[in-house]
């Protein structure tokens, strides 16, 4: 049954279940579903304190780049003081970092001392304000303030937010609030995590999800966690790690409305026929959209990993090089990345959807995959 995603949200915040895990497709709806759980279990008007803690593409909206001084600055917000300032958790967040990405690579929070004349009126100069990144080699003079990679910065990102959620549980986990070190998580309910760190390699990937199992196991007190991700590898492992979680498939719908059902399997590569179902059926209709590419994407990486290649692209039809048409592979990857839903449904120039079945018709081709039969023409017109 059909259901919107606030109605998705009410089913989750019922749930009794200490853990949610849910797989979902690019496009499928699930960053939105974790902004409408946060206003469902803390409203903006309420002024209570905070219920949720939540990490999803929009976490890092709190950090942006300055680029005159290459210093990557932090919105200010209660939980990144609480954690960095308060409680004296920054070494802890370069730890977690460069265990993530290269132990070289190092941020320094105090950027007070890049540049002590920086002191402009009505300047910050609290150290948990900017990062400074600095490669650093062996005796030699580090770099200064280099400008890290994108996925360097979710990395950095998601590193200070497990800092976060660590700390949350640990604090927790002593039963009674007067014992505790601060009382500022004593109102926390709800821990949400969509996608982290997608940027990660399969090692880093499998290293993260067993990270976050064993802090959700750690948990004794009341606190709930729910996970959201497109990733079959990270999905499996968490599956494996949280024996006890309840398990979903979040789909989406080409009326925009989605379905959340439960699951009782540890694979979510079953959905690859799904995947190809729908791609077929929208080009038999010619009711191809843009999150259309997305289930393109998603059933290449599937199926790629499941045949063992390194890359999604090397599934695409090669060229006399020897490599996927570049062409090809850009739009895949413009089209599955769209961040608004009205994008997902825009419709697309015809040079595109013919791209897209040739496309599914060369997987069907080179992967020996069983055509779906043709619609009956009440069913395409």
């Amino acid at each position: 049954m059909s259901q919107t995603l606030r109605e998705i949200a009410e089913e989750l915040k019922a749930s009794e279940k200490k853990v949610q895990l849910i797989y979902a497709f690019n496009g499928s709806g699930k960053t939105r579903l974790s902004r409408e759980f946060k206003k469902l279990v803390s409203p903006e008007t309420e002024e209570d304190p905070a219920k949720i803690l939540y990490y999803n593409a929009f976490t890092e909206d709190l950090f942006f780049w300055d680029n005159d001084t290459s210093i990557l600055r932090i919105q200010p917000n209660d939980f990144t003081t609480l954690v960095l300032k308060d409680l004296g958790q920054d070494q802890n967040v370069i730890a977690h970092f460069q265990r993530y990405t290269n132990e070289k690579l190092t941020p320094e929070f105090d950027h007070t001392r890049i540049d002590p004349t920086d002191r402009d009126e009505g300047y910050s100069v609290d150290p948990f304000t900017g990062v400074k990144f600095s490669y650093q080699r062996g005796n030699e003079e580090p770099e200064r303030s280099i400008k890290i990679s994108k996925g360097e910065e979710s990395n950095f990102i998601w590193s200070v937010f497990y800092s976060i959620i660590e700390q949350a549980v640990s604090i927790l986990n002593e039963l009674e609030s007067e014992n505790r070190e601060t009382n500022k998580f004593d109102h926390l309910e709800y821990v949400f995590i969509d996608d982290p760190v997608s940027s990660l390699d399969e090692s880093h990937l499998i290293e993260l999800a067993v990270d976050i199992a064993s802090l959700i196991k750690a948990s004794v007190s009341n606190l709930k966690f729910i996970i959201t991700t497109h990733n079959p590898l990270f999905y499996n492992v968490l599956y494996n790690e949280l024996g006890k979680a309840k398990k979903y498939f979040l789909e989406k719908h080409e009326d925009g409305s989605q379905t959340l059902e439960a699951q009782s399997t540890d694979s979510p590569f079953a959905y690859h026929l799904h995947l190809k179902a729908e791609l077929e059926k929208a080009v038999q209709t010619g009711q191809v959209r843009k999150y259309h590419f997305n289930f393109l994407r998603n059933l290449l990486e599937k199926t790629s990993t499941f045949l063992g290649y390194e890359k999604w692209t090397d599934l695409l039809p090669q060229t006399e090089e020897g490599r996927a048409n570049p062409y090809e592979a850009r739009m895949i990857n413009l089209f599955s990345h769209s961040k608004h839903s009205a994008e997902e449904v825009a419709d697309l120039e015809d040079d595109d959807k013919r791209m897209l079945a040739f496309l599914v018709g060369k997987i069907n081709e080179t992967y020996r995959f069983k055509p779906m039969p043709a619609l009956s023409p009440e069913t395409t017109g």
